[in-house]
């Protein structure tokens, strides 16, 4: 199963939806449907949350530390077979030593008292690489444990999830990316929005990432309502 990240972003009265797909032709697609029909709410399983994730490179993968989470998410529904799609797949790795990276509002950027960020990468000037986790496959077996590239061993609640890398160009790039950082905003962070720093060359570390606007959007999609959510601009 591939992993994916969406944004829907308001264009011109409408939305865009931006679909990236990870695998060896790794590519991004566009298009303007501007239905909630290619999105799915996964209800009441366990799920891992990578939203604001770090993540260690590897061989051209990204192997992030994400939190598991119980409750309701959102997910690209990438269907499949006989009416299989990522909550199902999900469903099935309880038994089956895995799980999925979905979605859901991390406390931690929600304002007044979260202690992290969005902090967005313009279009025209991020060169920098980031992982993108919606539909990404996670490894139970790594929760608490040792995992290459982590100084110290995972905790309980803890997963290691497996997600493509998107290199910004922004020579091409029609809309920037927002990763998770710390809050209160520090100029210093917005490092991770240049190549130097964050790159797809094994070792080096980068952040989950998804176009401009993709939280406010599934938050919506999910919940109904958009809370507000800590944000840092360059």
């Amino acid at each position: 199963m591939k992993a994916f990240s969406i944004s829907r972003l308001p264009i011109g009265g409408g939305f865009a939806l931006i679909v990236a797909a990870g695998g060896p032709a790794y590519a991004e697609k566009a298009a303007t449907d501007s239905s909630s029909s290619n999105f799915i709410v996964c209800s009441g399983q366990t799920y891992a949350l990578c939203a604001v994730a770090s993540c260690f490179v590897l061989d051209g993968l990204a192997y992030c530390e994400c939190d598991v989470m119980s409750g309701n998410s959102i997910s690209l529904s990438d269907a499949f077979g006989n009416g299989e799609n990522v909550c199902s797949v999900n469903a099935e790795g309880a038994e089956n030593g895995y799980m999925v990276s979905t979605f859901s509002v991390p406390d931690s950027v929600l304002a007044p008292d979260g202690n992290q960020a969005l902090y967005t990468c313009p279009a025209g000037t991020s060169s920098g690489a980031y992982a993108q986790c919606d539909g990404g496959l996670c490894f139970a077996s790594t929760e608490g444990k040792s995992f290459p590239g982590f100084s110290s061993p995972l905790n309980d609640g803890q997963i290691i999830c497996s997600c493509p890398i998107t290199v910004s160009d922004p020579a091409t790039a029609r809309i920037g990316y927002q990763i998770a950082g710390p809050y209160p905003c520090q100029k210093s962070f917005f490092k991770n929005c240049n190549r130097a720093t964050a790159n797809n060359k094994t070792g080096a570390q980068i952040y989950v990432g998804a176009p401009t606007g993709s939280a406010r959007l599934l938050a919506g999609l999910l919940n109904g309502s958009v809370p507000t959510l800590n944000q840092c601009l360059p």
